[in-house]
């Protein structure tokens, strides 16, 4: 977007001016073309292309920001042709390539001030441009077809992130815009965001007892592997799942960029500011499928993809909707989701970490009969039987946590805190990268992710382990699918006791943290 001010005369208005913006697909963009027209006719202001609600609002918006700046519409018939049209539009980011098409053809701009720019913002009554959803997905567009992006202010932080890679404009309001184009101001260059950590996480060192779950939640935060936690109330489930973000290494350059980019789309980049913290979602389970698995009227990411490189939290498990339980079974397996609707398909990563707490039966004193209801034990079958097999048999590590007792929550703070724990965790996750690199998957992060090939090759097996988890699969009936995560349970394990091949201790671990529940059928 030139800066140069034009002495000569003004070169006539175009009959029809053109500007680049993009619609929302997931995370996918589609370049839409802004046509503006001014004809004649009977004074109107007429939007077409599908546009939704709050694009067919956009006239007034644009219409009252001119009046701002003490413009008023010529007394002509405007129409505005979002292209193609056959494309759905909605969001409100198109006030500002609207109002720019409008200053080209009433003259008030060259008309070649929008070449080779992308642009997006939602405009306020008074002329400043607010912040939209998606910036940091349109400038990644705009980069790979060598564009530049006008984006808000208030977004630029975001699209500085690729800054070394496009030209980026992010003017406070529309007629700082114009005042740069005429060469009368120089628009500031955004500086990427990094938001502030807000706080140290939960340690692990204020958990009292529960050894041997400390010992599962380190495993799973070394190898991102899913946990089932069971146990009675009180026994500390969601104070060791909320202490889990705490032992995960912080996010990469390349992670932050995927977990920003799903923020944006779904509007929750606070200031455009990006964060290397992983991310923690824990949905209440009234959650609705379209929460939980994304979708709406507008197919924004839903609660699996927000949790993306993170962890998701769902505490009583059956207390979900059966549906929307079986729908994590898909993102679980592939890592994605694809949200399907009549007039769009959008497709989110969805590559998290899920971790679940549940009751043994209703009352949740299945195994104390002081406290059980009468129709224990039969009531904790009926109750865990909400939890399909297929889904129970994608959780890597099913522990029972037992209920505390008073001489454990006598006891002193433990002396190993979340850091040391941490710092075992980030040598595993870096081990396992580079093994999985050098073997030509440098996709894969973690031992959870290896399959086919790349885990049998990383995880080599004994004769004594061999032999151990071919009877287990036997007598313990387990699926193809069991089986293989067997194997990536220990190979965890195995890394965090220093060792390149499998033994039967770890298989025998990985082995143990599998069985079924107690009470299921």
């Amino acid at each position: 977007m030139a800066r140069d001010a034009r002495r000569a005369a003004p070169a006539p208005a175009p009959a029809i001016a053109r500007v680049r913006t993009v619609a929302f697909r997931g995370l996918e963009t589609a370049d839409v073309d802004v046509q503006v027209q001014l004809g004649a006719g009977l004074p109107s202001f007429t939007i077409v292309g599908l546009p939704d609600k709050s694009v067919a609002e956009s006239r007034e918006r644009v219409r009252a920001t001119l009046a701002a700046m003490g413009l008023a519409l010529p007394p002509r018939r405007v129409t505005v042709n979002l292209a193609p049209a056959d494309l759905a539009k909605e969001g409100s980011h198109y006030d500002l390539p609207v109002a720019l098409g409008l200053l080209v053809v009433m003259g008030i701009l060259p008309a070649d001030v929008t070449e080779d720019w992308t642009v997006l913002g939602e405009l306020a009554l008074d002329g400043a441009i607010l912040p939209v959803s998606g910036v940091l997905a349109a400038a990644a567009s705009a980069a790979a077809q060598g564009r530049g992006l006008v984006c808000p202010a208030a977004c630029g932080g975001e699209a500085a992130w690729l800054a070394g890679e496009i030209r980026i404009l992010a003017p406070a309001s529309l007629i700082a815009l114009i005042n740069h184009v005429r060469g009368q101001q120089v628009l500031p260059q955004p500086e990427p965001g990094l938001a502030e950590e807000g706080g140290m996480h939960p340690d692990l060192r204020e958990v009292k007892g529960q050894e041997t779950a400390k010992r599962v939640l380190e495993i799973a935060a070394a190898g991102a592997h899913h946990l089932l936690m069971l146990g009675p109330p009180g026994a500390g489930k969601s104070m060791l799942a909320a202490r889990l973000p705490g032992l995960l290494p912080p996010l990469d350059a390349g992670e932050v960029l995927e977990v920003g980019m799903i923020q944006s789309v779904g509007g929750r980049l606070r200031e455009g500011r990006l964060s290397r913290r992983r991310p923690y979602r824990a949905p209440h389970h009234g959650a609705s499928m379209a929460a939980m698995v994304g979708g709406g009227s507008h197919a924004r990411p839903g609660e699996v993809s927000l949790a993306h490189k993170g962890v998701l939290f769902l505490d009583e498990l059956p207390e979900f909707q059966r549906a929307v339980l079986e729908a994590l079974r898909q993102p679980l397996e592939t890592g994605e989701v694809t949200v399907a609707r009549a007039n769009v398909h959008a497709t989110y990563p969805a590559r998290f970490q899920l971790v679940a707490a549940m009751n043994p039966c209703r009352c949740g004193h299945l195994d104390n009969p002081a406290l059980a209801c009468p129709k224990a034990p039969r009531c904790a079958m009926d109750y865990q039987a909400r939890i399909s097999g297929p889904l129970l048999d994608r959780l890597d590590l099913q522990v029972e946590v037992p209920a505390v007792s008073a001489a454990d929550l006598d006891l002193a703070a433990a002396r190993e805190d979340s850091a040391a724990v941490a710092g075992r965790v980030a040598a595993v996750r870096s081990a396992q990268a580079d093994r999985l690199a050098a073997l030509g998957r440098p996709d894969l992060k973690t031992s959870a992710e290896a399959d086919g090939e790349a885990l049998e090759a990383s995880a080599p097996l004994d004769q004594p382990a061999r032999a151990l988890l071919a009877r287990a699969a036997e007598v313990l009936h387990l699926s193809a699918r069991g089986y293989h995560r067997v194997i990536r349970v220990a190979r965890t394990i195995a890394d965090l006791d220093g060792r390149d091949t499998l033994g039967k201790p770890h298989v025998a671990e990985a082995i143990g943290l599998r069985r079924r529940p107690p009470g299921r059928a």
